[in-house]
């Protein structure tokens, strides 16, 4: 398989390499696309290939660096997720019906990471509405897991995760409502970073025909995908800037520094256990095994605390406010059809997929009262990190599960340590975060003994991104970070 001594270098090193003249933009963008041609066969990561307009920019990029020009990426190569709209590229979600549909013009953040420099080498596979913790579809296939090809990526950045592992550039646009940027780094050992809500703005994360407007989706969020957490911060900084058709001359933004920059000053509550779900062994003895060496160090490390929100009411609180924002864009056949399974719960019907139908046929009152609590929450939140500065625990309770494309999500089930357990009871410890609309950084923290990647998440203060952020570059500064997959190195 092809790959040189660029192809795992972070986006920092790469600008650093082509600041000194050690490489040219038209010779990484060349290594990149070699190194794609070589492994897609395999996994099926990058759905759309943009290349000869990648070739374009990256010679733009080279004689913009001779005339004495600057920029944070100018050269580096990078993916974007399908979802995002390119001008000239498709956006189709994965609805086979929307597989020629061409927006006009680049989402903004796309629009920003190409003014930073960014040579875009194409988009990355996602699931049909990106609604599943796989990515596949009619119109592009399956993605595989770099790390057992048997396994999914994870969703619905799905695509963008595994072109990470593999060595497709250093960076990759993402988006999360359900752990669509945390899931799928998890599951292919790269980071990402959940932003707090509304801090970067999704013009332009766009379904296909619809306007790109200022303005966003409840709970949805975009972020920045990477091989190290620094990175990550590099690319927050480029696309959390408030939109010029919102901003105007009203407000801008300041992103409060991260509380600490040594590792023995933080303050990190850990969490391993759910109360609506079981988690692996692997993933709980990974974030035991964290926690440990965290206080081994000198960080302030506890596992309870009285100020923790209550996990299990802020589930159900999640629910009905995401499945509020998935039904909005049902059928009326679809809608219908759930209107009657709500009609036939019993009022002791408090499982999640009970939960779920009645998140669905919200009526505004309804919401309106699950918003009240949502804000209750983030009140509970901010008292928490007044004694605190993060929260680890699980993106998922399992590494990478075995792909699983039967249609009916609701009847799917994973195994949890042997058990089948309900396949959407992986919104849990996503919703922790998102909820609330905290930001929340996903790291690498270890193997399963299959050798299956396992990750974290950091959760931290509203608006206080660089907190998580800083606390994951002092993490892997410790005690390490990505590794390739095995099955693709040489």
């Amino acid at each position: 398989m092809a790959q040189s001594e660029w192809t795992y270098k972070t986006a920092g090193e790469l600008a650093d390499a082509l600041a000194a003249k050690q490489v040219s933009a038209v010779e990484l963008a060349e290594d990149a696309i070699q190194r794609i041609e070589s492994c897609e066969a395999r996994v099926n990561a990058m759905c759309v290939r943009d290349f000869s307009r990648a070739l374009d920019a990256a010679r733009a990029a080279d004689k913009a660096r001779m005339r004495g020009e600057r920029a944070p990426l100018l050269g580096v190569p990078m993916t974007v997720k399908e979802s995002f709209n390119v001008a000239g590229t498709p956006t189709t979600y994965g609805f086979l019906q929307h597989k020629d549909f061409m927006p006009a013009e680049d989402a903004l953040a796309v629009a920003r990471v190409k003014a930073a420099g960014a040579v875009i080498l194409g988009k990355t596979n996602v699931p049909v509405a990106l609604a599943d913790w796989q990515s596949y579809n009619d119109i592009y296939g399956v993605t595989n897991n770099p790390f057992d090809l048997a396994r999914t990526p994870g969703g619905s950045s799905g695509g963008s995760a595994a072109a990470l592992a593999l060595g497709y550039g250093p960076l990759s646009l993402g988006s999360d409502i359900g752990g669509s940027l945390r899931v799928p780094a998890a599951f292919c050992g790269v980071y990402a970073h959940k932003p707090t809500f509304a801090l970067a703005p999704t013009r332009g994360h766009t379904p296909p025909t619809f306007p790109a407007l200022p303005g966003g989706v409840d709970l949805s969020v975009i972020g920045p995908m990477a091989r190290c957490a620094a990175d990550l911060a590099r690319l927050l900084d480029i696309i959390a800037v408030p939109d010029e058709l919102e901003a105007g001359v009203g407000y801008r933004l300041a992103l409060p520094p991260a509380r600490h920059e040594s590792l023995k000053d933080y303050r990190v509550l850990v969490l391993a256990a759910h109360p609506l779900v079981p988690t692996e062994q692997c993933v709980r003895a990974a974030i035991d095994d964290l926690a440990a060496r965290l206080a081994k160090l000198g960080v302030k490390v506890a596992e309870a605390s009285a100020l923790l929100p209550d996990l299990a009411a802020s589930a159900r609180t999640y629910f009905r406010l995401l499945m509020s924002v998935m039904a909005a864009n049902w059928p009326p056949e679809t809608y219908a059809a759930m209107q009657g399974a709500a009609a036939a719960l019993k009022d002791d019907d408090v499982g999640l997929s009970a939960e779920f139908v009645r998140g669905a046929v919200l009526n505004h009152r309804d919401w309106v009262a699950a918003d009240r609590r949502r804000n209750a929450l983030r009140a509970q939140w901010r008292a928490l990190f007044g004694a605190f500065d993060t929260v680890i625990c699980p993106i998922t309770p399992t590494p990478a599960f075995p792909h699983d494309h039967s249609p009916n999500q609701d009847a799917r089930r994973i195994l949890i340590n042997g058990e089948p357990q309900y396949y959407l009871a992986q919104l849990l410890w996503p919703g922790v975060a998102t909820a609330p609309g905290l930001p929340a950084t996903a790291i690498p923290i270890g193997r399963s003994p299959e050798g299956l990647p396992i990750g974290a998440q950091i959760i931290g203060p509203w608006l206080e991104d660089r907190t998580p952020i800083r606390l994951a570059e002092l993490i892997e500064r410790e005690f390490g970070g990505f590794a390739a997959p095995p099955g693709f190195a040489g």
